[in-house]
């Protein structure tokens, strides 16, 4: 049995990537190795693409990192094995999927080492794993890393509803369970059992309001959902194409600061004073405003247009209203805004009276498809014209070219017509 495992491990693997001994690059039969079980974590990609290739330093660190554990990584080029990419419905490139032997979990986050690396880690294991030494925990915590813990008996309705949520935002969070004696060293629980959230050296401590409803199952499952559902994201996280959509789910309004950042990742110093004033205020007033409002910054200038639909200025502020996709933006440059005056206009938007812009009606989905393109043609456009020239050219002129054809098509059977009628006419 072992042999024949190896054997058909052996058979999927067709070369070893010259980059790094430890990157196994598949082919067609994967779609049957996997059914051997373990876990694959599996980049899908094309040669040609450049987030791919941006993808691949990042990918040795993951390669590095995981050699040891008993998630094996691999690559398929869906170029070479379209088959293999059609099985798993891959339609975007990168794709990353966490492959098991009768399922598999597309990588949603961001395409950082760290992220790329917890992702697998969480998704090879139970949704919730057990912590049985105080030391562990203490190990959990010391990496600063954002984690839901249950505390108690593992029976009874509020540890099976913590261990279904579990199981379904298993992919972009960790989550525990310890026992009251480990957890009472960390953090202080009045009533167990209990679950909290430990993010940013501070514990958040899930509630159910007393009354009768707090022993039905359904009231549990709502505001446990609704409470990891919103805390499964830091104070101040950063928004990329990626991970916007897990954020717009916690049906909140999105405070985006958008700012510049280079390829060393360095951002400017007024822009950085901007971005740290809210992530100050997100965090001092956490009181005032968790409720309603997740604060982030992004440094995507496309994503910040494609929400307002225009080129905006940087650095620049953005409240999206997660639920109608309705934007506000302040009157007065951010930049020159108190806290008070960023603090009133948050509050104008609770109350109604900010101005709303864009939406998700049909008009702004037609003209929000037709900004992308157009930004999208500019931004090729400066990058490589001649490029863009010739992509746009050819199916240009290959259209024209059918239209000519059918025009003159009729003009010249018109012709012979006309030529015809005519030669009738003199031989009469």
């Amino acid at each position: 049995m072992i042999f024949h495992r190896l054997l058909v491990i052996f058979v999927a693997v067709l070369q070893v990537s010259p980059s790094s001994k430890w990157i196994l690059e598949l082919g067609d039969n994967f779609i049957d190795v996997r059914k051997d079980g373990g876990y694959w974590l599996v980049k899908f990609y094309t040669p040609w693409c450049g987030q791919c290739k941006r993808l691949e330093p990042i990918w040795a660190h993951v390669v590095q990192a995981l050699k040891n554990t008993h998630v094996r990584v691999g690559k398929v080029d869906c170029t070479i094995f379209p088959n293999v990419g059609k099985a798993f419905d891959v339609t975007t490139y990168p794709t990353i999927k966490l492959v098991k032997a009768d399922d598999d979990f597309t990588f949603e986050g961001e395409k950082t080492t760290e992220e790329i690396i917890n992702f697998a880690i969480r998704m090879s294991g139970p949704p919730v794993q057990l912590v049985t030494r105080h030391e562990s925990l203490t190990n959990i915590k010391s990496m600063n890393q954002l984690f839901f813990m249950y505390v108690g008996e593992t029976e009874g309705l509020l540890w099976n509803t913590f261990y279904d949520i579990a199981s379904k935002f298993q992919a972009h969070a960790f989550y525990y369970a310890a026992s009251e004696e480990i957890a009472r060293k960390h953090v202080d629980l009045h009533k167990l059992p209990a679950v909290f959230v430990h993010k940013e050296n501070s514990h958040y401590v899930y509630s159910v309001a007393e009354g009768d409803n707090a022993i039905e199952a359904e009231h549990i499952n709502d505001t446990m959902h609704k409470f990891i559902n919103e805390e499964r994201f830091e104070s101040f996280p950063k928004i990329t194409e990626a991970n916007i959509n897990e954020v717009l789910r916690t049906r909140k309004y999105i405070v985006i600061v958008v700012v510049e950042e280079n390829k060393l990742l360095q951002v400017p110093k007024e822009m950085v004073e901007f971005r740290d004033s809210i992530k100050s205020l997100a965090k001092e007033k956490r009181h005032a405003y968790h409720d309603y409002f997740q604060f982030a910054w992004t440094n995507s200038h496309e994503l910040a247009n494609n929400i307002v639909m225009q080129i905006v200025p940087l650095p620049y502020l953005i409240v999206l209203n997660s639920t109608t996709l309705e934007h506000h933006v302040p009157d007065d440059d951010p930049v020159q805004m108190s806290p008070d005056a960023i603090e009133y206009f948050l509050k104008t938007i609770l109350e109604g009276t900010a101005p709303v812009y864009g939406g998700d009606h049909l008009s702004m989905r037609l003209y929000r498809t037709y900004f992308k393109a157009r930004t999208t043609l500019a931004d090729r456009w400066k990058g490589n014209p001649v490029l863009t020239t010739v992509l746009l050219g050819l199916p240009l002129g290959f259209f024209t070219f059918i239209l000519y054809s059918c025009c003159c098509a009729n003009i010249l059977d018109a012709d012979e017509d006309e030529e015809e009628d005519l030669r009738h006419e003199k031989k009469d």
